[in-house]
């Protein structure tokens, strides 16, 4: 990879001074009580955080997946639970950006660049996750509606989101017999569940998406009959790349807080930090990093450049990047000692919230199946 440019060294710093003022100081604070800080969603929009991959003539900014991984990867040093919400309103703009007609991308995303309206990812289901092609929620048409019915899982953002992009199904079984729709917060026979109590990401919401006789008119649908499921997975390829870096951002932060530990702390008369032991284990912890920051950025690169193994290198990177970094937080939260396993210190959280991202955006299995299934049809 090359250096960074001097704009994308302008975008760093930043957002790396958005997330030290407005996400550090309350990230546990937020967590402790479970506050989700829409305000400060709304302040980050106006850094261009709402719509960063969006195109300029609906309020977006303009950038590229490279540029949304350097973006990610510092807000999260300052909360990744709030630099996860962004990724995934992100990705929604993205694909409604991408995949709308005019009068679409006119309706949407300008309040979805400004953040004055958030966005939700619907395809999980009670019993479809990582086999999201055998989803069940069903949209029949009816006139020139829609009525959908179904339950979809796990979904971030539900009940404080306007904007909601749901798979459903509109054909047969399989891939090619779903359809995307963009369904609004007001529509009837649309409710949430309970708020999902959780091992992190205490700070942003996660419920059930409930649709029962939803109409949506048939100009809601992203895209032709058929192509939800391309557009679902062609938005999980940038929210992949997203999410990795997510989980460097936090990682990074965990091993700058045990550095400052081990160079405060003292142990038999000297300070830890002079111990070779440890020492050993902060680079290897470092270097760790940046290989996965190089896959990670490289991945996005192949984005932007549309190279056709871009799916399997984003794959690659995900499950690379969140492994590596979970890794990295569980061993900065050892080098804390007792200190790492209380809450006022951060590191859990960080251990916490960086466990979801081997799940989410598809699993880490599954990212081995995407990357397998490359392999293989290259070699016939």
């Amino acid at each position: 990879m090359s250096a960074l440019t001097d704009d994308q060294l302008a975008i760093v710093e930043t957002t790396r001074d958005f997330a030290r003022e407005h996400l550090s100081p309350h990230a546990i604070e937020w967590d402790r009580t479970g506050h989700f800080p829409v305000d400060v969603l709304r302040k980050g929009a106006d850094l261009g955080l709402g719509g960063i991959t969006v195109r300029e003539d609906e309020g977006g900014s303009g950038l590229d997946r490279l540029d949304s991984a350097l973006i990610f990867e510092a807000l999260a040093g300052g909360c990744p639970t709030i630099a996860a919400y962004y990724s995934i309103h992100n990705m929604v703009a993205s694909m409604i950006d991408r995949h709308g007609t005019p009068e679409q991308r006119a309706r949407w995303l300008p309040g979805l660049c400004s953040m004055r309206e958030l966005a939700s990812y619907c395809l999980t289901e009670p019993g479809a996750g990582s086999d999201a092609a055998a989803l069940t929620t069903r949209a029949t048409r009816d006139g020139d509606d829609y009525v959908l019915h179904g339950v979809k899982q796990f979904i971030s953002g539900a009940g404080s989101s306007a904007v909601y992009v749901v798979m459903a199904r509109t054909g047969a079984d399989g891939a090619h017999g779903i359809s995307a729709f963009v369904v609004e917060a007001d529509t009837d026979g649309l409710s949430f569940g309970p708020n999902e109590r959780k091992m992190g990401w205490h700070a942003q919401p996660t419920r059930q998406v409930v649709l029962e006789g939803v109409r949506v008119p048939a100009a809601h649908r992203l895209g032709a009959e058929g192509d939800g499921f391309k557009i679902a997975m062609g938005g999980l390829d940038g929210g992949r790349i997203n999410i990795a870096a997510c989980s460097l951002g936090g990682a990074q932060a965990a091993l700058e807080a045990a550095v400052s530990h081990l160079t405060d702390r003292e142990a038999f008369g000297a300070r830890l930090i002079d111990a070779q032991a440890l020492r050993f284990q902060l680079a290897d912890m470092a270097t760790e990093l940046e290989a996965a920051r190089t896959l990670v950025r490289h991945a996005a690169s192949s984005l932007d450049e549309g190279d056709p193994r871009a799916p399997q290198l984003c794959a690659m990177a995900k499950r690379f990047a969140t492994d590596t970094a979970f890794s990295v937080a569980d061993r900065a939260l050892q080098l804390h000692g007792g200190y790492g396993y209380l809450a006022d210190y951060g590191i859990e959280k960080i251990v916490r919230d960086l466990r979801v991202h081997r799940i989410l955006e598809g699993t880490n299995e599954i990212m081995r199946v995407i990357v397998a299934r490359g392999l293989i049809g290259a070699a016939r």
